[in-house]
Protein backbone atom coordinates (compact mmCIF):
# COMPACT_ATOMS: atom_id res chain seq x y z
CA UNK A 1 0.00 0.00 0.00
CA UNK A 2 0.96 3.96 -0.63
CA UNK A 3 2.73 5.30 2.63
CA UNK A 4 0.16 7.70 3.94
CA UNK A 5 3.44 10.24 4.84
CA UNK A 6 5.83 11.49 2.10
CA UNK A 7 8.41 13.90 2.05
CA UNK A 8 8.46 16.61 -0.83
CA UNK A 9 10.06 19.52 -1.10
CA UNK A 10 7.93 21.72 0.98
CA UNK A 11 8.01 19.32 3.88
CA UNK A 12 6.24 15.91 5.18
CA UNK A 13 3.40 15.45 3.08
CA UNK A 14 0.53 13.17 4.24
CA UNK A 15 -1.08 11.53 0.64
CA UNK A 16 -4.84 10.93 1.23
CA UNK A 17 -5.36 14.02 3.70
CA UNK A 18 -3.42 16.58 1.36
CA UNK A 19 -1.98 18.61 3.98
CA UNK A 20 1.57 18.97 5.33
CA UNK A 21 3.28 18.61 8.59
CA UNK A 22 5.46 21.05 10.15
CA UNK A 23 6.39 21.95 6.31
CA UNK A 24 9.36 24.28 5.44
CA UNK A 25 7.69 26.03 2.79
CA UNK A 26 4.77 27.73 2.56
CA UNK A 27 2.19 25.31 1.41
CA UNK A 28 -1.92 25.74 1.66
CA UNK A 29 -2.50 23.81 4.47
CA UNK A 30 -0.09 23.26 7.38
CA UNK A 31 -0.32 21.30 10.48
CA UNK A 32 2.13 22.10 13.09
CA UNK A 33 3.57 20.19 15.60
CA UNK A 34 4.71 22.61 17.97
CA UNK A 35 5.23 26.71 17.93
CA UNK A 36 9.43 26.47 17.69
CA UNK A 37 10.52 28.20 14.37
CA UNK A 38 12.17 25.25 12.63
CA UNK A 39 8.83 23.48 12.57
CA UNK A 40 5.99 26.62 12.75
CA UNK A 41 6.86 28.47 9.39
CA UNK A 42 4.98 32.05 8.35
CA UNK A 43 3.49 31.74 4.96
CA UNK A 44 1.11 28.65 4.55
CA UNK A 45 -2.39 29.71 4.00
CA UNK A 46 -4.23 27.78 6.73
CA UNK A 47 -2.37 26.32 9.59
CA UNK A 48 -4.31 23.20 12.17
CA UNK A 49 -2.69 23.38 15.88
CA UNK A 50 -3.16 22.28 19.07
CA UNK A 51 -5.20 24.24 21.20
CA UNK A 52 -2.99 25.55 24.33
CA UNK A 53 -0.10 26.44 21.96
CA UNK A 54 -2.14 28.95 19.97
CA UNK A 55 -1.37 32.05 21.79
CA UNK A 56 2.72 31.13 20.88
CA UNK A 57 1.99 30.60 17.32
CA UNK A 58 0.02 33.97 17.15
CA UNK A 59 3.07 35.77 18.81
CA UNK A 60 5.56 34.55 16.70
CA UNK A 61 3.61 34.34 13.31
CA UNK A 62 1.49 37.31 13.74
CA UNK A 63 -1.96 37.35 14.88
CA UNK A 64 -4.28 37.20 11.68
CA UNK A 65 -2.87 34.06 10.95
CA UNK A 66 -5.89 31.50 9.49
CA UNK A 67 -5.30 29.24 12.42
CA UNK A 68 -7.77 26.56 13.68
CA UNK A 69 -7.39 24.67 16.96
CA UNK A 70 -8.01 21.16 18.39
CA UNK A 71 -8.24 20.26 22.09
CA UNK A 72 -5.79 17.14 22.54
CA UNK A 73 -7.86 14.35 21.95
CA UNK A 74 -10.13 15.99 19.72
CA UNK A 75 -10.42 14.30 16.16
CA UNK A 76 -11.26 15.96 12.93
CA UNK A 77 -11.64 14.22 9.43
CA UNK A 78 -10.18 15.79 6.08
CA UNK A 79 -10.46 13.80 3.18
CA UNK A 80 -11.37 10.73 4.64
CA UNK A 81 -8.53 11.09 7.27
CA UNK A 82 -8.71 11.34 10.71
CA UNK A 83 -6.77 13.43 12.72
CA UNK A 84 -6.17 14.13 16.08
CA UNK A 85 -3.36 15.80 18.24
CA UNK A 86 -1.84 14.40 21.19
CA UNK A 87 0.75 15.80 23.95
CA UNK A 88 4.40 16.15 23.19
CA UNK A 89 5.77 17.14 26.42
CA UNK A 90 8.19 18.98 24.51
CA UNK A 91 7.02 23.17 24.72
CA UNK A 92 3.51 24.63 25.42
CA UNK A 93 0.97 23.43 22.71
CA UNK A 94 3.69 20.69 21.46
CA UNK A 95 1.74 17.89 19.66
CA UNK A 96 2.21 14.02 18.01
CA UNK A 97 -0.19 13.83 15.29
CA UNK A 98 -1.97 10.54 14.97
CA UNK A 99 -3.45 10.08 11.12
CA UNK A 100 -5.56 7.14 10.75
CA UNK A 101 -7.19 6.36 7.47
CA UNK A 102 -8.66 3.15 6.08
CA UNK A 103 -7.80 0.80 8.82
CA UNK A 104 -4.29 1.81 8.61
CA UNK A 105 -2.96 4.41 12.08
CA UNK A 106 0.56 6.66 11.19
CA UNK A 107 1.67 9.11 14.07
CA UNK A 108 4.27 11.96 13.40
CA UNK A 109 5.90 13.05 16.72
CA UNK A 110 7.00 16.51 16.29
CA UNK A 111 9.48 16.80 19.20
CA UNK A 112 9.22 15.40 22.63
CA UNK A 113 10.40 14.45 25.58
CA UNK A 114 9.03 11.69 28.29
CA UNK A 115 9.44 13.72 31.85
CA UNK A 116 6.69 15.52 32.95
CA UNK A 117 8.05 19.22 33.53
CA UNK A 118 4.84 21.49 35.06
CA UNK A 119 5.15 23.53 31.88
CA UNK A 120 3.42 21.86 29.12
CA UNK A 121 1.17 18.74 28.74
CA UNK A 122 2.84 15.74 29.62
CA UNK A 123 3.54 12.56 26.74
CA UNK A 124 1.40 10.91 25.80
CA UNK A 125 2.44 7.56 23.88
CA UNK A 126 0.12 6.51 20.84
CA UNK A 127 -0.46 3.05 19.65
CA UNK A 128 0.48 3.20 15.69
CA UNK A 129 1.30 1.05 12.61
CA UNK A 130 3.96 3.37 11.57
CA UNK A 131 5.73 5.86 14.11
CA UNK A 132 7.56 9.07 12.48
CA UNK A 133 10.09 10.06 15.65
CA UNK A 134 12.60 12.73 16.32
CA UNK A 135 16.32 11.89 16.83
CA UNK A 136 17.62 15.01 18.28
CA UNK A 137 19.79 13.38 20.40
CA UNK A 138 19.74 9.84 19.55
CA UNK A 139 22.93 8.20 21.00
CA UNK A 140 23.51 6.18 23.88
CA UNK A 141 25.91 9.12 25.46
CA UNK A 142 22.70 10.93 25.65
CA UNK A 143 21.51 10.29 29.15
CA UNK A 144 19.19 12.71 31.31
CA UNK A 145 19.78 13.58 35.20
CA UNK A 146 16.43 13.91 36.57
CA UNK A 147 15.23 17.40 36.17
CA UNK A 148 14.99 18.15 40.19
CA UNK A 149 18.80 17.36 40.26
CA UNK A 150 19.55 19.79 37.58
CA UNK A 151 17.50 22.48 39.19
CA UNK A 152 19.05 21.95 42.54
CA UNK A 153 22.44 22.52 40.95
CA UNK A 154 21.13 25.96 39.14
CA UNK A 155 20.70 26.93 42.08
CA UNK A 156 23.24 26.22 44.42
CA UNK A 157 25.30 28.00 41.13
CA UNK A 158 22.48 31.29 41.77
CA UNK A 159 22.83 30.96 45.75
CA UNK A 160 26.46 31.22 45.82
CA UNK A 161 27.11 34.24 43.12
CA UNK A 162 24.24 35.90 44.73
CA UNK A 163 26.07 35.35 48.33
CA UNK A 164 29.00 37.01 46.64
CA UNK A 165 26.79 40.08 45.28
CA UNK A 166 27.20 38.93 41.48
CA UNK A 167 24.54 38.36 38.92
CA UNK A 168 23.62 35.01 37.21
CA UNK A 169 23.13 34.72 33.66
CA UNK A 170 21.49 31.43 32.88
CA UNK A 171 21.29 31.35 28.75
CA UNK A 172 18.72 29.17 27.23
CA UNK A 173 15.79 28.96 24.16
CA UNK A 174 13.64 31.72 24.94
CA UNK A 175 10.33 29.36 23.65
CA UNK A 176 9.87 25.87 26.32
CA UNK A 177 13.31 26.17 28.23
CA UNK A 178 13.37 29.46 29.99
CA UNK A 179 9.63 28.31 31.39
CA UNK A 180 11.08 25.69 32.09
CA UNK A 181 13.78 27.00 34.08
CA UNK A 182 11.72 29.57 35.72
CA UNK A 183 9.24 27.15 36.78
CA UNK A 184 11.95 24.51 37.86
CA UNK A 185 14.08 26.67 39.91
CA UNK A 186 13.91 28.55 43.76
CA UNK A 187 12.20 32.07 43.04
CA UNK A 188 13.39 32.42 47.15
CA UNK A 189 17.21 33.04 46.20
CA UNK A 190 16.79 36.42 44.45
CA UNK A 191 14.85 38.52 42.35
CA UNK A 192 14.40 37.07 38.32
CA UNK A 193 15.31 39.22 35.50
CA UNK A 194 14.34 38.32 31.84
CA UNK A 195 15.36 39.59 28.26
CA UNK A 196 12.48 40.93 26.27
CA UNK A 197 12.66 38.03 24.32
CA UNK A 198 11.92 35.47 27.47
CA UNK A 199 9.08 37.74 28.93
CA UNK A 200 6.97 37.72 25.59
CA UNK A 201 6.42 34.28 25.88
CA UNK A 202 6.09 34.31 29.73
CA UNK A 203 3.01 36.08 29.08
CA UNK A 204 1.30 33.21 26.79
CA UNK A 205 2.64 30.52 29.75
CA UNK A 206 0.70 32.00 32.47
CA UNK A 207 -2.73 32.83 30.26
CA UNK A 208 -2.28 29.08 29.62
CA UNK A 209 -2.32 28.30 33.55
CA UNK A 210 1.56 27.37 33.92
CA UNK A 211 2.74 28.79 37.53
CA UNK A 212 5.99 31.18 36.61
CA UNK A 213 7.60 33.04 39.51
CA UNK A 214 7.53 36.81 39.24
CA UNK A 215 9.96 38.59 36.65
CA UNK A 216 11.38 41.69 35.59
CA UNK A 217 11.50 42.35 32.09
CA UNK A 218 14.62 43.97 30.74
CA UNK A 219 14.29 45.92 27.70
CA UNK A 220 17.07 46.02 24.98
CA UNK A 221 16.45 49.16 24.25
CA UNK A 222 18.55 51.02 26.70
CA UNK A 223 15.05 52.42 28.64
CA UNK A 224 16.36 50.59 31.69
CA UNK A 225 17.56 53.11 34.11
CA UNK A 226 18.83 50.82 36.77
CA UNK A 227 22.14 50.79 37.71
CA UNK A 228 24.31 47.44 38.50
CA UNK A 229 24.12 47.06 41.92
CA UNK A 230 20.41 46.65 41.35
CA UNK A 231 21.11 43.05 39.97
CA UNK A 232 23.47 42.17 42.12
CA UNK A 233 22.11 38.68 43.72
CA UNK A 234 19.53 38.09 40.66
CA UNK A 235 19.09 35.37 38.28
CA UNK A 236 19.68 36.64 34.25
CA UNK A 237 17.30 34.57 31.76
CA UNK A 238 18.01 35.22 28.25
CA UNK A 239 18.19 34.01 25.02
CA UNK A 240 21.98 32.50 24.09
CA UNK A 241 21.59 35.82 21.08
CA UNK A 242 21.99 38.15 24.46
CA UNK A 243 25.52 36.90 24.97
CA UNK A 244 28.18 39.36 23.73
CA UNK A 245 25.30 41.52 23.48
CA UNK A 246 25.65 45.73 24.60
CA UNK A 247 22.53 44.49 26.49
CA UNK A 248 24.73 42.35 28.84
CA UNK A 249 26.56 45.34 30.30
CA UNK A 250 23.76 46.75 32.60
CA UNK A 251 24.70 43.55 34.71
CA UNK A 252 28.02 44.55 35.87
CA UNK A 253 30.23 41.60 37.19
CA UNK A 254 28.29 38.28 36.52
CA UNK A 255 28.89 34.61 36.53
CA UNK A 256 26.66 32.89 33.19
CA UNK A 257 26.08 29.03 32.13
CA UNK A 258 24.15 27.75 29.72
CA UNK A 259 21.38 24.66 29.72
CA UNK A 260 20.82 22.98 27.21
CA UNK A 261 20.88 19.14 26.53
CA UNK A 262 24.37 19.68 24.12
CA UNK A 263 26.18 20.49 27.55
CA UNK A 264 26.79 16.90 27.40
CA UNK A 265 29.27 16.78 24.85
CA UNK A 266 32.70 17.83 26.23
CA UNK A 267 33.91 21.28 24.90
CA UNK A 268 30.49 22.32 24.25
CA UNK A 269 31.00 24.90 27.58
CA UNK A 270 34.17 25.71 26.08
CA UNK A 271 32.75 26.87 22.95
CA UNK A 272 30.00 28.87 24.50
CA UNK A 273 32.79 30.39 26.57
CA UNK A 274 30.61 30.39 29.92
CA UNK A 275 31.33 29.40 33.68
CA UNK A 276 29.10 26.52 33.84
CA UNK A 277 26.97 24.31 31.72
CA UNK A 278 23.93 22.57 32.93
CA UNK A 279 22.82 18.95 30.76
CA UNK A 280 18.97 19.89 30.36
CA UNK A 281 16.90 19.13 27.18
CA UNK A 282 13.59 19.37 26.25
CA UNK A 283 13.86 16.46 24.12
CA UNK A 284 14.24 12.63 24.82
CA UNK A 285 17.08 11.35 25.51
CA UNK A 286 18.14 7.90 24.40
CA UNK A 287 16.22 5.77 26.77
CA UNK A 288 13.16 7.89 26.49
CA UNK A 289 13.53 7.41 22.76
CA UNK A 290 13.68 3.68 23.21
CA UNK A 291 10.80 4.11 25.07
CA UNK A 292 8.49 5.88 23.78
CA UNK A 293 9.20 3.76 20.38
CA UNK A 294 8.01 0.73 21.94
CA UNK A 295 4.96 2.21 23.47
CA UNK A 296 3.85 2.90 20.32
CA UNK A 297 3.69 -0.69 19.24
CA UNK A 298 4.67 0.27 15.70
CA UNK A 299 6.74 -2.15 13.78
CA UNK A 300 8.01 0.83 11.32
CA UNK A 301 9.87 3.60 12.35
CA UNK A 302 10.92 6.50 10.33
CA UNK A 303 13.84 8.46 11.70
CA UNK A 304 13.98 12.22 11.63
CA UNK A 305 16.09 14.94 12.39
CA UNK A 306 19.18 14.80 15.10
CA UNK A 307 21.34 11.25 15.09
CA UNK A 308 19.59 9.41 12.26
CA UNK A 309 22.04 6.54 11.08
CA UNK A 310 22.37 5.37 14.50
CA UNK A 311 19.17 4.82 15.48
CA UNK A 312 17.95 3.41 12.02
CA UNK A 313 20.88 1.12 12.65
CA UNK A 314 20.08 0.38 16.52
CA UNK A 315 16.07 -0.20 15.10
CA UNK A 316 17.24 -2.54 12.32
CA UNK A 317 19.31 -4.95 15.09
CA UNK A 318 16.32 -5.02 17.30
CA UNK A 319 13.95 -6.53 14.79
CA UNK A 320 12.03 -2.98 13.63
CA UNK A 321 11.59 -1.71 10.21
CA UNK A 322 13.31 0.80 10.12
CA UNK A 323 14.11 3.69 8.08
CA UNK A 324 14.48 7.87 7.43
CA UNK A 325 13.07 10.68 6.08
CA UNK A 326 15.66 13.84 5.37
CA UNK A 327 14.09 17.00 6.59
CA UNK A 328 15.16 20.89 6.94
CA UNK A 329 14.68 20.45 11.24
CA UNK A 330 17.22 21.31 13.59
CA UNK A 331 17.59 22.44 16.83
CA UNK A 332 15.84 25.34 18.52
CA UNK A 333 19.35 27.71 18.70
CA UNK A 334 18.16 28.61 14.83
CA UNK A 335 15.82 30.97 16.22
CA UNK A 336 18.19 32.89 18.42
CA UNK A 337 20.50 33.28 15.71
CA UNK A 338 22.79 30.63 17.48
CA UNK A 339 25.34 29.15 15.32
CA UNK A 340 27.79 26.80 17.55
CA UNK A 341 24.91 23.93 17.05
CA UNK A 342 26.67 22.58 14.64
CA UNK A 343 29.86 22.38 16.25
CA UNK A 344 28.26 20.33 19.33
CA UNK A 345 26.21 17.69 17.33
CA UNK A 346 30.05 17.09 15.22
CA UNK A 347 30.88 16.22 18.13
CA UNK A 348 28.80 13.22 18.47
Amino acid sequence: MEDMVVVRKEGLYCVPGDFYIDPWRPVARAVITHAHADHARAGHLHYLAAAPGAGVLRARLGAGIALDTLAYGETLTHNGVTLSLHPAGHVLGSAQLRMEHRGRVWVASGDYKLEADGTCAPFEPVRCDVFITESTFGMPIYRWQPQAEIFDDINRWWRANAAEGRASVLFCYAFGKAQRVLHGIDPAIGPIVCHGAVETLNHHYREAGVALPDTVAVAADGSDKRNRQAYAGALVVAPPSAAGSPWMRRFGDYSDAFASGWMRLRGARRRRGVDRGFVLSDHADWPALQQAIAESGAQRVIVTHGQVPTMVRWLRQNGLDAGAFDTEYGEEEAENGDKTASAEAADA
